[in-house]
């Protein structure tokens, strides 16, 4: 009697094993990621080309395991109750409990299959699929070749239960051999934001891919650097007036002007120019000088970043609505959008100390920067300092003009080119002038 429990237990042991085993395969292989499957049977792995045979039909797929699992509960649940309850049934009647033993072979069968289903629930269940989770690509590839078997052997019962599943679908209204849909952009910014709060991905890495989505719905129009912030070359002035404004402002590209800045007609690239020997006007036309790349402001980023990667073109000039110049856009614009601003030594240093309670700010600098050095937040359209001087202005100042804004600093203009501001100087207004004003 004592062998027959033993192999009666072993026999347990084995189907919730096998339980295990396929509950396992189920969430491993439902978790592992597809395009990472695709990948690997792509470079020729043979568990992978024979794992993604297998989940082509997810329907078929999900029947075998379900019919292996179902099996081994149901073979498991049949052979406790039937060889363990009468065991239980006799030694409750030797123990003198006062109760039929009909009765006491019920109260059996209940408690044989509760005992049953907590050891089935924790180690045939919960423990593999939560392992299944941890692991599914070890798992997945590992358990292919038990479930290419399984599904071959269960073939007939498969089919059966796959054509009555599939029939009650479409009952239902729904196409079984739909391809689940795409996963949507949502889905992803999802992911990316529960990954970083979980430390998996970087606080800059997820930033960057939530700039990535955002880049499609930006317009050329958002990211443009306006007019009154661009140095211009006029086609009226000396290759030496060009070669003053170049080394005075240090851009990349210049728009060149007729009579007019809505009336662009090529665009200078300043290190190619900045190589020339030949000097001459001819020469600068003809070697440093580009066509015009016009752009709407209504045009997508995403779009305009495709095609100057295709034209391998880095400078834009946009149009307004009317046709006439509304500013500029290179591709480091376009980059900015993307991986955020860089930490470059010369765009930090556009602040300078100027004396007591005084700083010198280069007019490319951004506003957030006057904006930090006041700890104010100050009402402005315009993306740079310069921008928004003019704004203040009305017009292009001259050199040592003043205003006071907001009774909080007073600016005074101390470098243009008669184009553009180039550099101001702001102090912070006196405390004791504000008691006096009060």
């Amino acid at each position: 009697m004592g062998n027959t429990i033993v192999g009666q237990l072993l026999l347990q042991v084995v189907l919730i094993a096998l339980n295990a085993v396929f509950a396992c395969a189920e969430i491993a292989v439902l978790s592992f990621n597809g395009a990472k499957l695709e990948k690997l049977s792509e470079e020729g792995n043979k568990r992978a080309i024979r794992l993604a045979r297998l989940t082509c039909q997810p329907a078929r797929f999900l029947a075998t395991i379900q019919v292996a699992i179902t099996l081994s509960g149901f073979l498991g649940s049949a052979f406790a109750a039937d060889n363990f309850a009468s065991l239980l049934t006799d030694w409750l009647v030797s123990l003198g409990v006062a109760i039929s033993p009909a009765t006491l072979n019920s109260i059996s069968v209940v408690l044989i299959t509760l005992i049953l289903s907590y050891f089935t629930l924790v180690f045939g269940e919960l423990v593999p699929k939560r392992l299944a989770m941890k692991k599914a690509e070890s798992l997945s590839l590992a358990l292919s070749g038990l479930i290419t078997f399984i599904s071959k052997l269960f073939a007939p019962i498969v089919w059966l239960l796959t054509v009555s599943t599939n029939g009650l679908l479409r009952l239902l209204g729904i196409d079984p051999d739909a391809e689940d849909s795409e996963v949507s952009e949502e889905e992803i910014r999802m992911l990316v934001d529960s990954g970083s709060e979980k430390g998996v991905i970087d606080s800059e890495e997820s930033e960057m891919i939530q700039n990535v989505f955002e880049f499609d719905d930006l317009t050329v129009g958002e990211i443009v650097t306006h007019r009154t912030e661009i140095a211009f070359l006029w086609n009226d002035e000396s290759v030496a007036e060009w070669d003053k404004t170049i080394k005075s402002t240090s851009y990349s590209f210049y728009p060149i002007c007729e009579e007019s800045i809505d009336n662009i007609i090529g665009v200078l690239n300043a290190k190619i120019y900045l190589r020339l020997t030949d000097l001459s006007r001819e020469n600068v036309m003809k070697e440093a000088v580009r066509e015009v790349f016009f752009v709407p402001e209504s045009m997508k980023a995403d779009i305009l970043f495709r095609n100057m990667k295709k034209n391998r073109n880095n400078f834009a000039v946009v149009l307004d609505e009317y046709g006439g110049t509304h500013g500029i856009v290179t591709m480091s614009d376009l980059l900015v959008q993307i991986v955020g601003e860089f930490d470059d030594e010369d765009v930090e240093e556009d602040v300078f100390p100027a004396g007591e309670n005084a700083w010198r700010i280069n007019c490319r600098a951004e506003i957030e920067k006057l904006e930090r050095l006041f700890d104010i937040e100050i009402d402005t359209e315009s993306a740079t300092v310069g921008g928004w001087v003019v704004e203040q202005f009305g017009d292009i100042p001259n050199e040592g003009d003043t205003l006071m804004y907001d009774d909080s600093f007073s600016v005074e203009v101390i470098k243009t080119d008669n184009k553009r501001v180039q550099e101001i100087i702001v102090r912070p207004v006196a405390p004791q002038a504000e008691e006096e004003k009060e």
